[in-house]
């Protein structure tokens, strides 16, 4: 239900926003739920199961049951030189067995004496096979295993891309949040100068204060206003970084309208969106992240390779044995004494080609082995490295929350003797420009902190609903 109040959400604000401007807030687990519906690439990331499903289902058609028709016949003046049909209905099976039905049925004046076959056709039924290279796996046996082997892959790599979009996505709300709450500082700041701007001004009008005093306010007021400025120009920047991630079912893209705005709260559920509050670093298990995993999927199928190419070191010897009868419809005219067999050997002197293949595959699995061991140590790191960075930043975050408010204390103080005459605007101006300073030093850090907690979900691979 989520993800359609959400749609209906969007299109009611990119609408109506003319006729309504009353601010809606977007929580970060509405966007992202928003986004892993909807979103083009999450959607293509989607087509990569898909993809070794398909492949897994042409690998199984190299064990499809066939039937093939030969038929030759030629005929010149008024001469029949020869009719032959040749039908045959084979059986692939997963090791190196094929099993075949046939029927052979030629006549001629010139008809080569091995075709000659019973009035009614001959019938045959028998079995081939690769005893050496090729019985225990081939390329078909390879092909279906590492087909198999891809679909598993293909889910840890979908799960990884989409966790990439997710994390980019978060990356362009975090910023969009951080500008939106510096215009709220700069804005609330700016009411203070336009106060003191006009109480200076109207204190000059009666005496009780120099010119200066109200151009030193005025400088202070236009400074507001510029900074005010700037900050809008970046929140609308953010927004547009962040209507890159927002679509529509059908592919349309939509742009953030103005009164939606961020969660200012987004401290208190930003782990629980991410799903941070159930990771656990100790009971972390390396070999279940999703890169590690398609990695390891990586080396079955290396793997599988691997011992194709050793197999091809072997020689090719290949049998058949076919029963022959003329009245395939009696049971026991199928017998030893008719028959057709045959046997084809082949083996190359120096196996060249088939050494270096191998060494090549080996070369291969080994590299991917060793860039599965450091990836890990790489992964591991990472996350403790993030957690350590996560609890400095929270002690940080104290020290500035402590920061902010001994600076608001000193301000209002200071307004205070200013309003008794035992103050200058110039010190108040000043106090108040190291309270401004401060308030967006805490934003800053509370922006390295989301950023942290995105990395952290990155790095980790963790799911969300």
């Amino acid at each position: 239900m989520k993800k359609y109040f959400l749609t209906l959400f969007l299109l009611i604000h990119s609408i109506n926003f003319a006729q309504n401007k009353a601010e809606s807030v977007m929580s970060l687990s509405e966007y992202l739920g928003y986004i892993k519906t909807y979103h083009p690439i999450v959607k293509q990331a989607n087509l990569i199961i898909n993809t070794s499903e398909a492949k897994l289902l042409k690998a199984r058609g190299a064990f499809d049951p066939k039937i093939e028709v030969d038929f030759d016949k030629k005929k010149f003046k008024s001469k029949e030189y020869y009719n032959k049909l040749n039908a045959t209905f084979k059986i692939p099976t997963y090791y190196g067995l094929e099993f075949k039905a046939n029927f052979e049925n030629n006549e001629g004046l010139f008809l080569n004496p091995e075709g000659n076959v019973p009035t009614k056709g001959l019938y045959s039924a028998g079995v081939s096979a690769s005893l050496l290279k090729g019985f225990l796996i081939n390329k078909r046996m390879a092909a279906l295993k590492q087909a198999k082997i891809f679909v598993n892959q293909a889910k840890e790599e979908q799960q990884i891309l989409v966790n990439t979009i997710l994390y980019n996505a978060s990356l362009a709300y975090f910023n969009w949040l951080k500008t939106y709450n510096e215009q709220n500082v700069y804005r609330a700041f700016l009411k203070n100068a336009e106060t003191r701007f006009k109480g200076t001004k109207q204190a000059f009008l009666s005496g009780e204060k120099p010119a200066i005093d109200t151009l030193e306010a005025r400088i202070t007021l236009n400074n507001r206003k510029l900074n005010l400025e700037k900050a809008r120009i970046k929140l609308v920047k953010s927004s547009l970084d962040l209507s890159n991630f927002l679509w529509l079912n059908n592919n349309t893209p939509i742009e953030l309208q103005e009164n939606i705005i961020p969660n200012i709260e987004t401290l208190n559920t930003v782990d629980d969106t991410f799903n941070i509050s159930l990771f656990n670093s100790e009971d972390f298990d390396i070999n279940e992240h999703p890169k590690i995993k398609s990695l390891d999927y990586k080396i079955q199928s290396l793997n599988i390779d691997k011992k194709l190419k050793l197999n091809n070191l072997l020689p090719e010897l290949n049998v058949q044995y076919n029963f022959l009868t003329a009245t395939p419809r009696l049971a026991n005219s199928l017998n030893t004494n008719n028959y057709k067999t045959g046997l084809n050997f082949k083996l190359p002197l120096f196996l060249r080609k088939e050494r270096g293949d191998f060494k090549l595959a080996d070369v291969k699995l080994k590299e991917f082995m060793l860039e599965n061991e450091a990836t890990k140590i790489t992964i591991k790191n990472k996350v403790s490295a993030l957690q350590q960075e996560l609890i400095s930043y929270e002690l940080q975050n104290n020290y500035l929350t402590s920061i902010v408010k001994d600076y608001n204390t000193l301000v209002k103080a200071e307004e205070r003797k200013f309003f008794l005459g035992e103050s200058s605007l110039f010190l108040v101006n000043y106090r108040e420009s190291k309270l401004i300073e401060v308030k967006l030093k805490a934003i800053d850090l509370e922006n390295l902190f989301f950023k942290s907690k995105a990395n952290l979900f990155k790095a980790a691979v963790i799911t969300i609903n």
